[in-house]
């Protein structure tokens, strides 16, 4: 990667950019997670290309970033962002028109205009990253959270130090289950991809909504759907209150899978009440591409790089 200096940017010029080829939306219960491996971006025109599609703050925050590795992170998620959506407009908008505003908690949303002879889609999104790979979620109309992390992540602390320190007292329980070191650290992953997603859903974030005030947990649920089949035996993630157990958030559904074989991925999504599900077929539907914005889309939900655990 280039450096990303402001000089530089400013006497570069730029290409056009290629359309981007259009996507359905999404349907009720149904989320699109588009995600990009950074690494495998090595063309440096195509980077400054992604930095024109930013606002002039964007592009000041991602120039603010210490290092290349953290700028080139920064870029391609506001980049992935504005591209993924502009997919969902019919051609009507382009990447670099959309504008976004947040809210009290800071997440961000789309700050729609008004337009003559055509309302835009009510698309809804999240976006998580980590070094190796940045991952956003769409729907239509319906709240979203989403979390990616590292399958191999390593932590400075003790495990059971920092689900003291985080989680709740049933999650803390669970842990001590595990003897194994390493099936304890992959379930801790989990947990808190799983936290992580949800209190992005709620939109309020870590600190709208403390780990420790809620439990996530594995209920027993008769035909469930898990990667196409029905099975009996099958659990649902829910949310229960810590400060009163018997009462569980049912209002969210969620999602717990690979990603590329290298990252745990959760998505938390709200319920569509408008558009109940037939009997007790209702779980989340999920459409996964890997994409590099104006060069390729992979759809890979049926392949290997995209391995259910629960949902």
């Amino acid at each position: 990667m280039l450096p990303l200096h402001s000089n530089s940017l400013a006497r570069r010029p730029f290409a056009s950019p290629l359309p981007l080829p259009p996507a359905s939306l999404p349907s009720p219960r149904e989320t699109h997670i588009w995600y990009v491996v950074p690494d495998e971006l090595k063309d440096a025109s195509l980077l400054y290309q992604y930095m024109e599609l930013l606002s002039p703050c964007e592009r000041q925050s991602v120039l603010r970033m210490n290092g290349e590795r953290l700028q080139k992170g920064a870029l391609l998620a506001r980049a992935l962002v504005r591209t993924t959506l502009a997919r969902y407009t019919d051609g009507r908008l382009s990447p670099k028109s959309f504008k976004f505003q947040k809210n009290r908690f800071g997440k961000p949303e789309v700050e729609w205009d008004k337009y003559d002879l055509w309302a835009p889609p009510p698309l809804q999104f999240n976006i998580s990253h980590t070094s190796t790979m940045i991952a956003c979620g769409v729907t239509l109309d319906l709240p979203i959270g989403i979390d990616i992390e590292e399958k191999q992540r390593k932590t400075s602390n003790n495990i059971l130090s920092l689900a003291h320190r985080y989680f709740s007292p049933v999650e803390v329980a669970y842990l001590k289950t595990l003897a194994d070191p390493e099936c304890r650290q992959s379930e801790f992953i989990r947990l808190w991809t799983l936290k992580e997603a949800y209190v992005k859903a709620l939109g309020r974030g870590f600190s709208g909504t403390p780990f420790k005030d809620f439990t996530i947990r594995l209920e027993a649920s008769n035909s469930k759907q898990v990667t196409g089949e029905l099975k009996s035996d099958a659990p649902s993630i829910v949310v229960e209150a810590v400060d009163d157990p018997g009462i569980l958030m049912n209002r969210w559904q969620f999602a717990l899978f690979e990603l590329n074989n290298s990252h745990y991925t959760a998505v938390c999504m709200e319920r569509d009440v408008k558009n109940p599900a037939d009997g007790e077929n209702n779980s989340l539907k999920l459409e996964v591409w890997r994409t590099l914005p104006f060069v390729e889309d992979e759809c890979v939900t049926e392949t290997d790089a995209v391995k259910n655990i629960i949902r």
